[in-house]
């Protein structure tokens, strides 16, 4: 962190804003004020806020004395300001659980250990006893790969070494970089040269090299893995060991995962919370479970026509079928379970607590009911009748090793779950809804964001990025049908809005600047629909630099909300239109530009979405009735970050048709303003501020019939969705 020091006049947050302005700045003088380009602020209005800012420090380092905690923590000169450092901290030592875990994979002869982040459903999201990654390496993102190798040459059985790498993507580069402590190393997704399964294989050579020959076991648990990547980790296996005598690498599954073994040495592992299920009245769900259950065996009678099975393991698909929602995972509304269709039978397998209704429900529509932990006997049963009867079994392309370890004995097609399919195009009641559920989040951001204005403009309180998240949550409580957010809100000041995937800490948490930008991406969960926005605000005067670099996101935003396509087209096809103006100024973004979002399900949905790839099959062509996000960004790191995010429904293009091919066009189905502060309006086209007013209009009239025109949301709506 830079020092700063505390007595220099003007304040820093006048110098800040004054030399952003065009003021030349020298030690603790301002020289004569000089209004850049498009500003109207005067010399008097300069000085108010630099006063301000200085009542605003003082308010912090009266508040830390006043609760015992330092004003500097970095040295005597450091500011008591602590927004432009990233609130992240490691909360562990990770070397002792090492140690542990590598004396474990000794009792299994291990090489090498591999803690992937995902449960046995492949889950992006999973409940805190399924956070393994999370407490073996200390890194709490959601994405990441764990890997920990035992020197095979140390025979310290005490003292066991080696080395430990997190793989993960470019949406938590810095967040990584905060959490994992010195036994770690960063293996960054995308950019790195080797990727994390061929760092293990190189490892696991070069052990085996040393040891003589001796085969080298890189263990996995198979629930935790999907079959696809054990493909892809064998074959690097083979490349590696291609012409190579006396070296013997070999991946091998492990059901009894080493990270639970250890797990109670140091705190107590958390446990399944299983409860109850909630019933989605067909006014949600918009189909019954019979309807969904034959248009998939349609779909696969005619994709699939050797299949007379199907195995579902993913979370969401199953609570999709059957028209029910569990609470098992925060944030998304799935409970534990897998599935099975064989002909006319469908079996759920299930620990969970079912009410008397639930119970009839599911006897009614024919449904078994089996304990959880049965579905891998009747895996195996149902494989070897199907060997019997040379029939075929379809299990989704993202099954973990152990399904497939179990089906071994069968004939099978492992392809797209087609469920995932049918799934990403909404119906006209679940779209009916969406709309609802959108309207909802509009009224509840607006209230926010004018709270938030209110509470640290005018009334100059100290409010930081914990409390306003929680205040967000109180405001959606107050809607109808509100199940809980969507994701942990993202509610970032500053140098922490450069973390593309912040949570602000419970304690400790950083004040909100209205000096600095502050990103907010909230989501909720409505029985309507899940929502996901994001907006980047300005309560005083931003720099030119923040106004253009905000509107080279908007602009890309607004291209590709513009966008008309024939059908066919796939994410990966027009993710440049969100990045074109950000790369003509040598700009650009590491996370994707859009996802899939599920209907009161999982906020990030397959399989479309918006991002760079190489592989055209990595995204489904887009269908009407998707509803996917646009959220471009910029972050600059250590000081601040951008994201604008709407959710786009995929409609008919009208009358716009080649040969046989229709066309597609975006609906931005989101209510909520952008911020007038940070746009540089001289560098939007006539086309796009059209675009932009046609939008304030349409917010306008729709929402602000909904909030009290007495009050401050009202106003802020009022003054935000004016023309520009």
């Amino acid at each position: 962190m830079t020092t700063r020091s505390l007595n220099i006049k003007p304040s820093m947050g006048s110098m800040k804003a004054v030399s952003a302005m065009g003021t030349a700045v020298t030690q603790g003088e301002v020289k004569p004020f000089k209004p850049c380009a498009n500003c109207n602020c005067t010399p008097g209005q300069l000085w108010r806020q630099g006063r301000r800012t200085s009542q605003f420090l003082k308010q912090i380092s009266n508040s830390r004395r006043a609760s015992g905690v330092s004003g500097s923590r970095g040295g005597s000169n450091e500011s008591v300001y602590s927004s432009d450092s990233i609130s992240q901290s490691r909360s562990i030592s990770t070397t002792e659980r090492l140690v542990a875990l590598r004396k474990e994979m000794a009792k299994h002869d291990l090489g090498c250990y591999v803690i992937p982040s995902e449960d046995e459903h492949q889950s992006e999201y999973v409940a805190d006893s399924d956070k393994r990654r999370g407490f073996v390496s200390g890194f709490t993102g959601s994405t990441g790969v764990a890997c920990v190798t035992r020197n095979m040459l140390n025979f310290n059985e005490d003292a066991p070494d080696g080395k430990a790498v997190l793989s993960t993507d470019g949406r938590y580069f810095n967040q990584a970089a905060q959490e994992l402590d010195q036994n770690w190393s960063l293996i960054r997704e995308g950019e790195d040269s080797l990727d994390w399964s061929q760092w293990c294989v190189n490892e696991a050579y070069d052990m085996s090299l040393s040891l003589g020959g001796k085969t080298v076991r890189i263990g996995v648990d198979p629930r935790l893995i999907s079959y696809s990547k054990v493909t892809s980790f064998r074959k690097q296996i083979d490349n590696k060991l291609k012409g190579c005598s006396g070296v013997s690498v070999e991946l091998v599954p492990l059901v009894v995962n080493l990270v639970d073994v250890i797990w109670d040495s140091f705190e107590k592992k958390p446990e399944r919370d299983l409860k109850p299920l909630l019933f989605l009245e067909y006014a949600f769900s918009g189909k019954s479970y019979k309807e969904k259950r034959e248009e998939l065996m349609k779909y696969m009678k005619q994709s699939y026509p050797e299949c007379e099975a199907l195995c579902v393991v993913a979370l969401d698909e199953i609570c999709w079928l059957l028209n029910l929602r569990g609470m098992d995972i925060e944030y998304n509304p799935v409970f534990y379970s897998y599935l099975l269709l064989d002909g006319n039978s469908t079996t759920l397998f299930t620990d969970n607590p079912l009410s008397a209704e639930i119970s009839a429900y599911l006897k009614d529509n024919g449904l078994t009911v089996k304990p959880y932990g049965e579905v891998w006997n009747s895996l195996k049963n149902t494989a070897a009748v199907y060997a019997e009867n040379s029939r075929s079994l379809l299990v989704s392309s993202f099954s973990s090793w152990e399904v497939i370890r179990n089906l071994e004995s069968a004939r099978y097609v492992r392809a797209q779950s087609p469920i995932q399919i049918l799934k990403a195009v909404k119906n006209e009641i679940e779209i009916k809804n969406a709309r609802h559920a959108q309207l909802k989040e509009a009224v509840c951001l607006i209230q926010y964001f004018s709270w938030l204005e209110e509470e640290v403009v005018r009334k100059e309180k100290l409010i930081d990025e914990y409390k306003a998240a929680q205040k967000l949550l109180e405001i959606r409580k107050t809607q109808k049908n509100f199940k809980g957010n969507s994701f942990s809100t993202i509610s970032a000041t500053g140098a922490n809005a450069s973390v593309i995937h912040y949570s602000p800490p419970s304690e400790g948490s950083t004040m909100i600047c209205p000096y600095k930008i502050y990103l907010c991406d909230a989501g909720s969960q409505f029985l309507e629909g899940t929502t996901d926005i994001t907006r980047t605000l300005y309560f005083s005067s931003p720099s030119q630099e923040e106004c253009d670099n905000y509107t080279l996101v908007l602009k890309g935003c607004l291209a590709l909300e513009r966008m008309v396509f024939p059908e066919g087209i796939r994410g990966c096809h027009i993710d440049v239109m969100a990045r074109q103006f950000l790369w003509q100024q040598g700009l650009d973004y590491r996370h994707g530009t859009g996802h899939g979002v599920g209907s009161f399900l999982n906020v990030h949905e397959g399989p479309i979405g918006i991002g760079i790839s190489s592989r055209l099959d990595s995204f489904q062509p887009f269908e009407k009735g998707n509803i996917v996000t646009n959220e471009p960004g910029y972050y600059k790191d250590g000081e601040y970050g951008i994201r604008i995010e709407n959710d786009m429904l995929v409609v008919d293009a009208d009358h716009l048709k080649f040969g046989k091919k229709k066309f597609l066009k975006f609906e931005n189905i989101t209510l909520v303003p952008y911020c007038r502060k940070l746009i540089s309006i001289k560098l939007l086209t006539a086309e796009e501020k059209s675009q932009i007013n046609e939008y304030y209009s349409r917010i306008w009239s729709t929402v602000a019939p909904l909030i009290q025109p007495q009050g401050i949301a009202f106003k802020w709506l009022k003054r935000e969705t004016a023309p520009l």
